[in-house]
């Protein structure tokens, strides 16, 4: 009898927008590391958060503390250059993920360019490694770019889903399906992540090889609403696999 291929997926809850209405008066309130505990009582499977270069939101003694005070795994967000490597390697977060940025972008745009920057990623990927840390590059659904993935060593894909999220439609949701088989075809580890809500997010959960979706905005805005714990307890609902 064939094995079920759909394994459990996990759940990264983002607390960057925690930050950013801490950071919009200054002091310490709300405090995203709360956030993240909170996170990890109600269900969420690991806290992802962005350390950008203007650091508009997460702040690196955020990062610090975090490290500390939580136990689930830290995924770290984070632009290809030198001062993001030295923060990563210090602070050896459970996994890096490595982004494009801009600082005049309002959020991340797009996926990572692998084949243009193969040269200094497959350098950054190695020292990452040396740490044994985990290493996933966020791209579009584009093969060729998980290819080259592939080809500079890192561990993980995650597939950009904004497209699909602003305009569901069958064409985008195909290209993503295609691309999670052709990232576990290669043995890379898929997840994916960017605008997902409790619609796109259950949709997105049915291709079997995604392993774990990062969920931010839609969380954090919710929650307003509804309560931090609620909404991770109905999102988990929403992408239970059955």
């Amino acid at each position: 009898m064939k094995k079920n291929i759909r394994k459990k997926i996990r759940l990264g809850v983002n607390i960057d927008h925690v930050a950013t209405i801490r950071n919009a008066r200054g002091g310490s309130h709300p405090d995203p590391v709360m956030a993240a505990i909170l996170s990890q009582k109600s269900g969420a499977d690991g806290i992802t958060i962005h350390l950008r270069e203007d650091r508009r939101h997460i702040r690196d003694y955020d990062l610090k503390r975090l490290k500390k005070e939580i136990k689930l795994p830290i995924n770290l967000e984070m632009a290809a250059t030198k001062e993001m490597l030295a923060i990563a390697l210090k602070t050896k977060p459970n996994a890096v993920c490595i982004v494009p940025e801009k600082r005049q972008e309002v959020t991340t745009e797009g996926g990572l360019d692998v084949i243009k920057n193969e040269k200094f990623l497959r350098e950054m990927i190695k020292k990452i490694h040396a740490k044994k840390i985990k290493v996933s590059l966020f791209v579009d659904a584009n093969e060729k770019q998980i290819a080259a993935a592939k080809k500079i060593g890192a561990n993980i894909v995650e597939i950009h889903t904004g497209e699909f999220c602003r305009k569901p439609f069958k064409t985008e949701f195909h290209k993503i399906r295609k691309c999670a088989k052709t990232a576990e075809m290669l043995g890379l580890e898929c997840h994916a992540g960017h605008g997902l809500n409790y619609e796109t997010a259950k949709i997105i959960s049915k291709i079997p090889q995604i392993r774990e979706l990062n969920i931010g905005h839609f969380i954090i805005g919710e929650a307003i609403f509804d309560g931090l714990a609620n909404v991770i307890k109905k999102m988990k609902k929403k992408i239970l696999r059955r």
